[in-house]
């Protein structure tokens, strides 16, 4: 087991030597997340592209249900960073294990609602009848790992605020290996079928849940697991005015892409391609991401700690310098899937017109990518400062004030279809972009790390 005294020193030193301490991890479990994902997509497509629709699809969903994990995870790290920059440890001990049982107590309800109720959430969010059937049994079996993910997703979040990304990194390698092999034994050696996907998922969760208690129990967190407990409402509290800012926004974000989803499915005949289109197309598209989210987890740990250390200077160089280095990262292989849009579709979609709508996709998309990149990365930095309501505004303008009424107007009044989708998609990001500069530099993040 790793030491107790494994975790980073991010608030003194050469800041590009910090940011890539934590960024290499990051990069890497991103890129585990993602060999999951198209695990999933690439598998559901040999299937029939029904099921990769379906699979897309309630995608968007499970990750409507944990946004609550993820807002979670987010208000902890700010606080824990915050605690652990300032070298107080307890108080991070103790916010650490407030966030978990919060987490716990949302996920055993949302459990319940997923459960019952998994049809229902099929039928309003206008699945194509043909999918249907599918997405309901893909929901029921996601439901019953809620608790699990809630844990992984909050547990992987303590380590991270704390300098310690190598037990993040231990644990999803782990979650990709189970999921990789369990997919490929229960569709095809068992015969599950679409079945054997999501069981799969839940079996890879389940796994990296247990490996993280063990690290828990081996390094200076044990006490998060041992001894008696009390709720905190005021440490809950300081969570949840960081969360929901947070929550909304990703609410926002994925209720926006639901929605976009819902229009895809109105274009008739073109419904099932433009689907499947933009399923493959969000898959590709992560990948080349991976830096940028990944950056962006390692902007919001360094931008905490050096807070916490009371040097709001540094966390504002830290702030630009890993923005443009994402940006920078994301810039070259943006140029080659724009140019080699066609071959690379091709690694997820077999039908040829699944084929060409996804290459449309990507092409649209790849120009504003180093944007996206920028945007995303300092959304972190705002993030690790406890500005949670300024990216909240942010994201919320571009996806409901810009993305959705453009992608009306131009797929159903202006008859572009499916390509209406994805120029609103492209002018959104660039608005977003230019947003969340403008906070950034404006300073604001300052003042509410102030406050917290």
């Amino acid at each position: 087991m790793p030491s107790n005294t494994d975790h980073l020193s991010l608030t003194t030193g050469n800041p590009w030597k910090n940011i890539w301490q934590m960024s290499w991890p990051m990069v890497l479990i991103m890129l585990f997340n993602f060999v999951v994902i198209f695990v999933d997509v690439y598998v559901a497509g040999l299937i029939s592209p029904a099921v990769q629709a379906a699979v897309g699809f309630v995608s968007q969903i499970y990750f409507l249900v944990i946004i609550l994990a993820n807002a979670i995870s987010i208000g902890t790290v700010a606080i824990v960073s915050r605690a652990i920059g300032a070298g107080d440890f307890p108080e991070a001990l103790s916010v650490a294990r407030q966030s978990l049982a919060f987490g716990a107590a949302v996920a055993a309800a949302l459990t319940i609602i997923v459960s019952i109720f998994s049809r229902e959430i099929v039928l309003f969010a206008g699945f194509p009848p043909e999918t249907q059937e599918i997405a309901a049994d893909f929901l029921r079996i996601f439901g019953l790992t809620l608790g699990p993910n809630y844990l992984l997703l909050i547990a992987n979040a303590v380590f991270r605020a704390s300098g310690e990304p190598m037990k993040p990194l231990v644990t999803m390698f782990l979650v990709m290996m189970v999921n990789v092999v369990a997919v490929w034994f229960l569709v095809f050696h068992v015969g599950l079928g679409y079945r054997g996907i999501a069981l799969a998922n839940a079996a890879s969760i389940i796994a990296g849940v247990l490996v993280l208690v063990m690290l828990l129990l081996g390094s200076r967190w044990r006490s998060v697991c041992r001894g008696p407990f009390r709720i905190s409402t005021d440490t809950i509290r300081r969570v949840f005015a960081i969360s929901w800012p947070s929550a909304a926004l990703q609410t926002a974000w994925n209720a926006g892409t639901i929605i976009l989803y819902n229009m895809l499915g109105r274009l008739g005949e073109e419904s099932i391609t433009a689907l499947a289109a933009i399923t493959s197309g969000l898959r590709i598209e992560a990948i080349l991401f991976l830096p940028a989210f990944a950056l962006n987890m390692a902007a919001s740990v360094l931008m905490g700690q050096n807070l916490g250390a009371g040097n709001p200077d540094r966390a504002q160089e830290v702030g630009w310098k890993i923005a443009g280095a994402g940006a920078a990262c994301v810039s070259i292989p943006a140029i080659g899937i724009f140019f080699a849009a066609e071959s690379v579709a091709a690694l997820l979609a077999r039908d040829p017109s699944v084929l060409q709508e996804t290459a449309r996709y990507l092409q649209f998309n790849m120009a504003v990518a180093p944007l996206m990149a920028f945007s995303v990365i300092l959304g972190g930095c705002l993030q690790g400062a406890g500005d949670t309501r300024g990216t909240m505004r942010v994201v919320i303008t571009a996806m409901w004030i810009v993305r959705l009424p453009l992608a009306a107007v131009l797929t159903f009044w202006l008859g572009y279809g499916a390509t209406g989708v994805w120029i609103a998609m492209v002018v959104s990001m660039a608005v977003q972009t230019v947003l969340m500069v403008l906070r950034f530099r404006g300073g604001a993040w300052r003042r509410v790390a102030d406050r917290r």
